[in-house]
């Protein structure tokens, strides 16, 4: 199982898209990038657990403006967080992303370099 690290850049991506968008009161998701929680979830019905961190890659052809749009379009957490806002709030959860995006950037001109960290999950059932 692969989970994204509250820690890393999803988790700050999912960070700025929660001040925009209604709690949903249900545990994170990224608590399954959590070492402890990922532990404590699968307790002693496992024999063996393998907790690896590891990172992908970001790499696109386009700036940080058109990744925010990619992952609006196809990414359904982003789609859904974008859908849920008025036309004033889409615009400024636009140019968060689009800074969060730009902040992490590790390349040049019209590209976009970014490195996500997660959590790689292997356990043996008893």
């Amino acid at each position: 199982m692969v989970n994204w690290t509250e820690s890393g850049f999803i988790g700050q991506m999912f960070k700025v898209i929660y001040r925009f968008v209604a709690p949903t009161y249900a545990p994170s998701p990224l608590l399954w990038g959590d070492d402890a929680a990922v532990e404590e979830r699968f307790g002693a019905e496992i024999v063996e657990l393998n907790l690896f961190r590891r990172e992908l890659v970001f790499r696109y052809p386009f700036p940080p403006r058109d990744v925010v749009a990619f992952f609006r379009h196809g990414y359904p957490p982003v789609n859904r967080a974008f859908a849920s806002l008025d036309s004033s709030g889409r615009r400024e959860l636009a140019r968060e992303l689009e800074s969060l995006w730009a902040a992490h950037n590790r390349a040049q001109g019209d590209f976009t370099v970014v490195e996500a960290d997660y959590l790689e999950v292997i356990a043996k059932h008893a």
